[in-house]
């Protein structure tokens, strides 16, 4: 019986991985499912608090860092380049431009997130307020569901940066997708489709990056740590995999403009949870 319920803690630890890895990129909240299945799991704060949370927040960064890697690397090039040496190409001009926005985009999130964290995590992680949010993430994704920006990378401006940061501090709130908030402000600023997808996931690496930094030793301290450290590890493997699948499908789908699907999926997950959660 012992082996069961042990069976049992690592299944349920297996799937919150696969669920928190598979909805982080995709426009319909990470943050919220997991308030979600946490409650129908019974897994509140007695085996699954904030250590787990930025645990496996940093499985779904990994998985960015990965399929990004190749634009990461470009930034950098570039940026170090513009700093460097005095002849500046316009594609080095571009490139750091874009890294200063990504820089005062991350601002109001770090702000807010400062200012109301407590209060977000005691207040409003509750499965009928989230199905309540996914219901404006829905509203919001068939808002902009046929909008076709005209914005490449170079036709940004700072005003742009400080909407999409903003959109982005707001998804703090569990049911409001970052990734879905951030793409939403960006098309209504202008930015086609390819360049808020990028925007979106680049401006994510640096808020989750310093989440993982910071929440480190919470990881460690965390009296669960040791006797979860198999459970632990399987959902943050699972988040890594399912973030980077979920990630590369999700590419596709922004390519194709296919994002109603997923504002009709936020409104019925947000009609059920306010009904039976």
């Amino acid at each position: 019986m012992e082996n069961l319920s042990e069976l049992g803690i690592l299944l349920k630890y297996l799937i919150l991985g696969l669920f928190q890895g598979f909805t982080e990129p995709i426009p319909i909240s990470s943050s919220g499912h997991l308030v979600m299945l946490k409650h129908i799991f019974n897994l509140q704060d007695q085996l699954a608090g904030l250590s787990f949370e930025i645990l496996v927040n940093t499985g779904s960064l990994i998985a960015v860092l990965v399929v990004f890697r190749k634009d990461l690397v470009r930034l950098t090039k570039n940026g170090l380049r513009y700093i460097l040496q005095k002849d500046r190409d316009a594609e080095a001009t571009a490139d750091f431009q874009f890294i200063i926005f990504l820089i005062i985009a991350t601002i109001p999130t770090g702000v807010l997130g400062f200012l109301l964290e407590d209060y977000i995590s005691e207040k409003l992680s509750q499965p009928v307020i989230v199905g309540y949010t996914l219901l404006i993430t829905g509203a919001a994704l068939w808002v902009i569901r046929n909008i076709h920006g005209r914005k490449n990378d170079g036709d940004l401006t700072i005003k742009d940066a400080l909407i999409v940061g903003a959109a982005q501090a707001v998804s703090l709130i569990p049911g409001i997708s970052r990734s879905g908030a951030t793409i939403v402000a960006a098309m209504l600023v202008g930015m086609k489709r390819e360049t808020a997808f990028r925007f979106s996931f680049l401006l994510y690496i640096p808020v989750s990056l310093g989440v993982s930094i910071l929440g480190f030793s919470d990881i460690i301290s965390d009296d669960r740590f040791n006797t979860l450290m198999i459970p632990y590890a399987i959902a943050f493997l699972a988040a890594i995999i399912a973030s980077y699948f979920a990630l590369k499908w999700f590419a596709n789908i922004m390519a194709r403009g296919n994002l109603k699907y997923f504002s009709i999926y936020c409104f019925i997950v947000g009609i059920l949870a306010i009904i039976l959660l």
